[in-house]
């Protein structure tokens, strides 16, 4: 059973008030979901908590855009490792700024997945992403990690909260990739689910 930090609160409230200070500024989430932030944002990141593993260390967001949903994983989890990968600058700065003022470290990396040097980075047991591309673009973005001749982790676990699309997105990536799925509707949205992969690899070309 994972036991919630007493300041979880605190942080959480902390974040929103930024959230609306710099949403005035610079286009952070849709406006239509600053109304319900609670729900829209930070319940619906905490939903993904079960599916990362008790004994994970390192958890790697692609996208992260304002934070969701690994910032707030973050401060329900401060005893891992977050990496934050966002190309947008500005972007980068509200998640340093959210990182800063409720003393949550996490590292940021202001530039797109595909374009890192993987050489310098440590080995995730998790990665999520959100509303960032279909399923089977996210497998191939995370491919360095999960393919086990180019060094990955056989016990990488990828969670990825989906929308209505989730079951087309699935059939697609099948074509090109093996792996063991578990599916989980949203407990914020009835039309998404979260789905949770393991055990990925690429189909052989049939001779």
């Amino acid at each position: 059973m994972i036991l919630m930090p007493h300041d979880l609160p605190q942080s959480l409230a902390i974040y929103k008030s930024l959230l609306l200070k710099w949403s005035k500024a610079i286009n952070l989430v849709a406006p239509s979901t600053l109304q319900d932030i609670e729900k829209r944002h930070f319940e619906d990141s905490l939903q993904l908590l079960p599916y990362i593993p008790q004994e994970a260390k390192i958890v790697f967001d692609f996208g992260s855009g304002a934070g969701f949903p690994a910032l707030v994983l973050a401060m329900a989890r401060p005893d891992l490792s977050f990496h934050l990968f966002e190309s947008d600058q500005k972007k980068c700065s509200f998640l340093s700024t959210v990182s800063r003022e409720t003393f949550i470290p996490v590292v940021i990396h202001n530039e797109r997945v595909e374009h890192v040097d993987i050489k310098i980075l440590p080995q995730p047991d998790v990665i999520t992403a959100r509303a960032l591309a279909s399923l089977e673009e996210l497998l191939a973005l995370s491919r360095s990690w999960w393919d086990l001749e180019m060094g990955g982790n056989k016990d990488l676990v990828l969670v990825f909260p989906k929308g209505e699309k989730a079951a087309e997105e699935t059939e697609a990536a099948r074509k090109k990739y093996e792996f063991s799925l578990d599916v989980v509707p949203s407990k914020t949205d009835g039309r998404a689910s979260v789905l949770i992969l393991s055990k990925v690899r690429a189909n052989r070309p049939q001779a």
